[in-house]
């Protein structure tokens, strides 16, 4: 399979794509992200523990559109058809609405919810000329219920699952899946430091298991909302 994964070098999104470089079929991934080091030591990671599969990495700022498609633009030259997509870079700024630092809003946009429109909107075409293909945007429960300090953050992961949740009935006729995921608080660098006791956290692993099983459902199912949270409740 070709698949495509932001923000694929730590946390949730590295666990996505270890899970998939467990598979006994070869896959050529696509991964981008800002750190150029960090992407080849995933890629040298993955081909010296499983040389079946190809490792393409793009270094990227997702906050800007020009290199958003010009990642879009680089996979299409190397392939001709999509078939996961997975809209996992974003990433966290505390704050209320009515006090957070000028600007915090347009950059929340900018990398959870644009990077995941443009994107999208560059590589459709070609799924939907081959009719097949699955998207996975990576909400969040602040898509679901505001929260103290969540501010423009949850502004931008509702935004995010509002344009899934349009996206899902846009590409039903077409034979393209999409799926909304919604993880709760999860053991990555945003809580670093945060003094929170990991065993109240989800793994990185437990949002990879989900995906991975969603993936591989038979053509005539699709799991549209995947809404996953810690044991003892959110924090």
């Amino acid at each position: 399979m070709n698949i495509v994964i932001t923000g694929a070098t730590k946390g949730i999104g590295k666990a996505i794509v270890m899970k998939f470089a467990n598979d006994d079929q070869p896959h050529s991934f696509f991964v981008c992200a800002r750190n150029e080091k960090e992407l080849n030591l995933l890629k040298n990671e993955i081909e010296h523990n499983h040389p079946k599969h190809f490792v393409n990495v793009f270094v990227c700022d997702l906050s800007k559109k020009d290199e958003v498609k010009n990642f879009a633009v680089h996979i299409l030259q190397t392939i001709d058809n999509i078939d996961i997509l997975i809209n996992n870079a974003g990433t966290y700024f505390p704050g209320s609405c009515y006090n957070e630092p000028e600007g915090t809003l347009e950059k929340l946009l900018d990398i959870n919810l644009l990077s995941a429109y443009h994107l999208t909107r560059a590589l459709l075409p070609s799924m939907m000329k081959n009719k097949q293909g699955q998207i996975f945007n990576m909400c969040s429960i602040a898509s679901l219920k505001s929260y103290e300090n969540g501010g423009s953050y949850s502004i931008s992961k509702f935004a995010l699952a509002g344009f899934t949740k349009n996206l899902r009935e846009e590409m039903k006729p077409l034979g393209i899946k999409v799926t909304g995921i919604y993880p709760g608080a999860t053991m990555s660098d945003s809580w670093a430091g945060s003094g929170v006791d990991e065993g109240r956290l989800m793994e990185a692993n437990d949002i990879a298991d989900m995906i991975y099983s969603a993936a591989y459902l038979s053509g005539k199912a699709v799991v549209e909302d995947i809404i996953l949270r810690p044991q003892l409740g959110d924090l």
